[in-house]
């Protein structure tokens, strides 16, 4: 099916515009929202919405989450570090947000738990040609063969920060999660600065609850 992006554009517009106005001034941010395509990453059924500031499901009660989250996030990553740069992303999802980090020009590392969601992110991003490496498993434990990193983003809520994740940081490495409950969180931030890792806490969010051995039991 072709992808209509005449039709999806101005929407596309739309969105980085309002993302702009509630807050992101990263340019490079802005740039790669609007030159990924969201409604791909989403079932036909939601294309013609694809691009309101709201999340979508995506199947195994999972969701795409909205773009502000994502961008907000992203920004954090856009701000820190430069292209080339090693980031880990916690919960693939979609693949949306793994396509935006990949659009920055760093190197995306992806870890999913879902066995469906995987296969169904890993066949979007392969069609639309994402360079990335994409892994089925629990994110709470990280990626050790291919750690450090230098920015890990977890895209669901936690009751506190996995030990592995930390561990995983490089120098002046930054784990960018939400902590809370399993209903509402606040974003955190976990900076390592050699032997030392210093946290920062920002604004609530809202995201499904990260399951694996060193987060939410399953």
């Amino acid at each position: 099916m072709q992808d209509q992006d005449h039709k999806y554009r101005p929407k596309r517009e739309a969105m980085t515009a309002l993302l702009h106005q509630n807050g992101i001034k990263n340019e490079r941010v802005l740039e790669a929202f609007l030159t990924v395509k969201r409604h791909l990453f989403l079932d036909t059924a939601f294309w013609d919405v694809a691009y309101q500031d709201s999340p979508f499901p995506i199947g195994q009660n999972q969701t795409i989450s909205q773009p502000f989250t994502v961008a907000y996030m992203t920004e954090i990553v856009a701000d820190n570090y430069t292209k080339g740069s090693k980031v880990l992303e916690i919960g693939t999802g979609s693949g949306y947000q793994a396509a935006i980090l990949a659009e920055l020009g760093y190197r995306v590392f992806t870890i999913e738990r879902h066995a469906e969601l995987y296969e169904k992110s890993k066949q979007t991003l392969e069609k639309l040609r994402v360079s990335l490496m994409q892994r089925l498993g629990d994110g709470t434990l990280g990626w050790i063969s291919v750690a450090p990193f230098d920015a890990i983003l977890v895209t669901a809520g936690s009751p506190n920060a996995p030990k592995a994740l930390l561990e995983q940081l490089a120098d002046n490495g930054r784990l960018i999660i939400p902590i809370g409950n399993e209903t509402k969180q606040r974003m955190s931030i976990f900076h390592r600065q050699g032997d030392t890792i210093y946290e920062h806490q920002t604004h609530d969010f809202a995201f499904v609850p990260l399951i694996g051995k060193q987060g939410w039991q399953p």
